[in-house]
């Protein structure tokens, strides 16, 4: 891992902040920020409605964060024509369709099309995420997974830009799974997808909370499930916000931060009320107030007990291999 290539570090060094934490607003949202912004007719919600609602938040929340997650369709090259996105602020661009495609009990993940690393790289993004459905124990679906994984990571070596992959696990057993039932899974799924996932040639793992707070509040046993999480990455991880409301995800990420995550990647937990706000103008001041103020909060318990994401791959202090006078011509 000390050998990680320029292109990557320097993709890295632009997501993460000072002390290398990564503390990473997401707005790649698409189909559920339409449901959101009309739930009664989110079809009804029009382009340039959602390309606002992103600027608006990378105007607003964006100075605060070190790294910008958008998608290509409503929000990437549309936040730099607008000069909506920081100048600080990496930017990460998502690959993947919204939804997937096959039975919901076997869920495939494809690229979005006419999008690619090339393109993404071209655009100036500093790395690039895969939202990858995953259940580890279904292994004929798992391992075509994993196929688009390793294809994703070879067009990324090939480009020089960090890859994070972002697994999401989902109820296969029963169409009337109980919430309980699957709460009892997810520690297992999330703790052996990380295992699995990470040998692949990707950098960071975008990871889910391995349990669900309205069914474990043992904080002993949740700092344990995390330290296992911890255990069975290999790369440096995040962790996602998956929609939980904002309390809860302030305790996943003291959490996962005082086991060994490199900061969160926060979407709805930071915003999830601004939709409901009809007022452009007052939806802004919440975004400006209270949704910054947030991720001001998770920044600095992140700065409390996170792991610097270089530290992970056994990096000291950020300072990397030093390159000989020829790179240049071998790079």
């Amino acid at each position: 891992m000390k050998g990680l290539s320029t292109g990557k570090i320097r993709g890295l060094q632009q997501l993460a902040d000072d002390n290398g934490l990564l503390v990473m607003l997401a707005v790649d949202h698409r189909d559920s920020l339409k449901r959101a912004l009309n739930p009664k007719s989110p079809e009804a919600v029009s382009y340039q409605d959602m390309v606002d609602f992103k600027l608006d938040l990378c105007r607003t929340v964006g100075p605060v964060a070190s790294g910008i997650l958008l998608d290509p369709v409503y929000g990437a090259a549309q936040a730099i024509a607008a000069s909506a996105l920081p100048g600080h602020a990496g930017l990460l661009v998502s690959m993947e369709e919204t939804g997937y495609t096959g039975e919901k009990t076997q869920r495939i993940t494809t690229i979005l099309p006419g999008w690619n690393v090339k393109k993404a790289k071209r655009l100036g993004a500093s790395a690039v995420k895969l939202l990858l459905y995953y259940r580890p124990d279904l292994k004929d679906i798992a391992a075509k997974q994993r196929d688009l994984v390793a294809k994703l990571a070879d067009q990324c070596n090939e480009e020089d830009i960090p890859l994070l992959v972002e697994p999401v696990s989902y109820p296969v057993e029963d169409v009337g799974m109980s919430a309980k039932k699957f709460a009892d899974m997810k520690p297992d799924l999330v703790i052996e997808t990380a295992r699995q996932l990470t040998t692949l040639p990707f950098d960071v793992l975008k990871a889910e909370f391995p349990a669900d707070l309205n069914y474990e509040s043992d904080d002993r046993k949740l700092l344990q499930l995390c330290q296992q999480l911890n255990e069975a990455s290999q790369l440096p991880w995040v962790l996602l916000s998956a929609g939980v409301d904002f309390d809860k995800f302030k305790k996943q990420v003291e959490l996962a931060c005082k086991a060994g995550a490199s900061g969160f990647l926060a979407g709805r937990a930071l915003w999830q009320e601004a939709p409901e706000i009809p007022s452009r103008e007052e939806r802004y001041k919440f975004m400006a107030s209270t949704s910054a103020q947030r991720l001001r909060q998770l920044t600095g318990i992140a700065a409390a007990y996170g792991t610097p994401w270089f530290a992970k791959l056994g990096i000291k202090k950020g300072e990397f291999e030093p390159v000989d006078e020829k790179w240049y011509k071998t790079y």
